[in-house]
């Protein structure tokens, strides 16, 4: 694309065009895409209640920017190369010509099953190619997908196909995910135990595990297909600009996950525009990025905006330990990857195994190195340069979140400066400010304050799906005219931003936003549990671990077997990755006399800072403050 920034010069002018004529910049880069008509206004928005559209009444469909426009140029390139779980199955490469075919077919299964454009349509699988296909099968036909990552209990299960009103369901017979098997299709069935409505699964088979199969609910993936084998191309639907392509559920301050509507062209632009330049992917250069679809980095960067841009996407199965630390290596040599995107937790649990792993490994294809999900810690960021990088290749820091659709801060892979723990600066379009608590903002430099920004880009969240008041109340109506991150933020003397951690009650776990509200909720389900209190503390792998803090109507005669059962039913009511690192038994909670929790006294004994705890003489009981001190784990 000739909007490819390559210098720091490129950048500089191209962020001050940004500024200075969104529209008239964002027009200049969705003219590199294939339309089926125009828009005839790029932009139209406020931010108070709040209503964003780009590209008003502009019509196309994203598969066909994926994929059809790709076919004389790249049908016979890699576009999906996959990497099994288990070292001794063989992966699978699917070139762009039989990638359009499969999501072709996959729409005709879909349209025979019933799934009519705008319908709500569930995706649980494991990390295989046929997850892609899904997605973009649904969007070829203007359903509107949402994947729920597979690591999600029944529970979670119920309340997002509930909330989105999904009709279908799309699920695999079980997955490999290291040494375990995960029975998704028994977690489906559960779900559907408590969630009505459900009129169709449609199961992938991956493990060929035993499984109950409903007669007319749930049909086989392969019996489907085989039903269209020559349907040909299925012509894709038609698509407002505004339309909504996804649904991706994200946990909030309070305790219902929010469903986070993005829509098809703003989405597809600014996913696109994003991966091109904070990246600089070559021609033909494989992409390796390590998330599971089920979040926004999986959407963005493994499917929509690297198929987007032509690109090679490489999907892993399993997990960076399986069956030893050296996997994520051996998968970057045998592919020749030139692009690894992974997370800082993945990055720290690989440190804890030394450099043994990395020993008779070439990396030399290795270009450029990226991180995502939290800050990266300096030791972590020197590490990856040194042993991975081998000091040769940029390492980007990527900042954004699911409501944003796309990186906002990062450097550009060799284009702009890098800073150790820094996501740098924003790229073209994004328009961040510092405020203070009262909303004022804060200009200069070598200054603190809360993220906000000031002007929408592309893939802005519109809404939160059937509750748009919640989407306001929960982004825009904390300091009005802004959208506001939820993030504590630095801005250096240089004018480059450090993110700090989250400023709200949700916890960033291993780079999994978590509630507290919804963990909380969770624990004060288990019996004999009358209140509980969550917290975040520094932890050395995961970067922010779970510390609870819990009330029971009788103190546990066996604390461990006590603690193993919250943690169980946490993992059934959101999933394992909620599970608590810490719980501590209390006999009572810091509150005000209103009632209030003061979770700022708890934060500060989770983290051990137990001298500086402030003034405790307000409480309605300052007695269990002491009583929490010596108890803390």
């Amino acid at each position: 694309m000739s909007t490819r920034i390559e210098t720091y010069e490129q950048y500089k002018a191209a962020y001050e065009a940004s500024v200075n004529n969104p529209e008239a910049f964002w027009a200049g880069v969705a003219d590199q895409f294939s339309w089926r008509r125009k828009w005839d206004k790029v932009l139209e928005w406020n931010f108070t209640e709040p209503m964003v559209k780009w590209f008003a009444n502009a019509r196309l469909n994203i598969t066909e920017n994926c994929l059809d426009r790709h076919l004389a140029k790249r049908g016979s390139q890699p576009a999906i190369i996959w990497e099994p779980n288990g070292v001794d199955e063989p992966g699978r490469v699917m070139t762009y010509a039989e990638l359009h075919s499969e999501v072709c077919r996959f729409a005709s299964v879909l349209r025979s099953n019933g799934v009519q454009k705008g319908d709500r349509v569930c995706i649980y699988m494991g990390m295989v190619p046929e997850l892609a296909v899904a997605m973009m099968a649904c969007a070829r036909i203007g359903a509107i997908h949402s994947v729920i990552f597979g690591g999600f209990s029944a529970q979670s299960i119920a309340d997002r196909l509930q909330d989105a009103g999904a009709r279908f369901i799309i699920t695999c017979d079980g997955a490999y995910r290291g040494g375990k098997d995960i029975p998704l299709k028994n977690t489906v069935d559960d779900a559907l135990q408590t969630s009505g409505g459900v009129e169709r699964v449609i199961v992938f088979q991956r493990t060929h595990t035993a499984v109950s199969m409903i007669k007319g609910r749930d049909v086989w993936w392969h019996e489907e297909m085989a039903k269209v084998i020559d349907s040909g191309v299925t012509e894709a639907e038609e698509m407002e600009a505004e339309d909504p392509l996804f649904i991706l559920y994200t946990s909030g301050s309070t305790g219902k996950p929010k469903g986070v509507v993005h829509t098809t062209a703003g989405y597809m632009v600014y996913a696109t525009y994003s991966f091109e330049n904070v990246f600089q992917p070559k021609e033909g250069e494989v992409h390796f990025c390590t998330a599971d679809i089920g979040w926004i980095t999986g959407h963005s960067y493994i499917v929509y905006g690297v198929l987007c841009a032509g690109g090679t996407s490489l999907m892993y199965e399993g997990i960076p330990t399986w069956p030893d630390a050296g996997r994520f290596w051996e998968i970057v040599d045998k592919y020749k990857v030139g692009i690894l995107y992974t997370a800082p937790t993945a990055i720290r649990s690989l440190m804890a195994f030394g450099t043994d792993p990395l020993q008779g490994k070439d990396l030399s294809s290795l270009r450029v190195l990226g991180t995502v999900g939290e800050p990266i810690n300096e030791e972590a960021w020197n590490w990856y340069n040194e042993h991975v990088g081998k000091r040769r290749c940029p390492i980007v820091d990527t900042w954004f979140q699911t409501e944003n659709g796309g990186i906002l801060i990062s450097n550009l892979a060799g284009v702009t400066p890098s800073k150790t723990s820094y996501a740098t600066l924003p790229l073209p379009g994004i328009q961040p400010i510092l405020v203070d608590e009262q909303g004022k903002e804060i200009t200069g430099n070598d200054v603190s304050g809360n993220l906000c920004i000031k002007f929408p880009w592309p893939s802005v969240i519109r809404t939160t799906w059937g509750d748009h008041e919640r989407c306001r109340q929960n982004y825009f109506a904390t300091y009005p005219g802004y959208y506001f991150t939820g993030d504590g933020c630095y801005r250096d003397s240089d004018g480059m931003y450090r993110i700090t951690g989250r400023v709200d009650d949700v916890l960033n776990v291993s780079g999994h936003r978590i509630g507290t509200a919804e963990l909380e909720n969770a624990i004060n389900m288990h019996t004999g549990v009358l209140e509980s209190a969550v917290v975040g503390y520094p932890h050395d792998l995961k970067g922010q671990g779970i510390y609870a803090y819990v009330i029971m109507d009788s103190m546990p005669d066996d604390e461990p077997h006590t603690r193993a059962d919250i943690a169980q039913t946490v993992a059934r009511v959101i999933g394992s990755i909620a599970k608590p690192d810490k719980i501590q038994f209390v006999p009572g909670l810091p509150k005000t006399r209103s009632g209030k929790i003061m979770r700022r006294i708890l934060r500060k004994i989770a983290e051990g800072e137990l001298q500086q705890l402030g003034d405790v003489s307000t409480l309605l009981d300052p007695s269990v403050v002491e009583i929490i001190k010596d108890g803390r784990l």
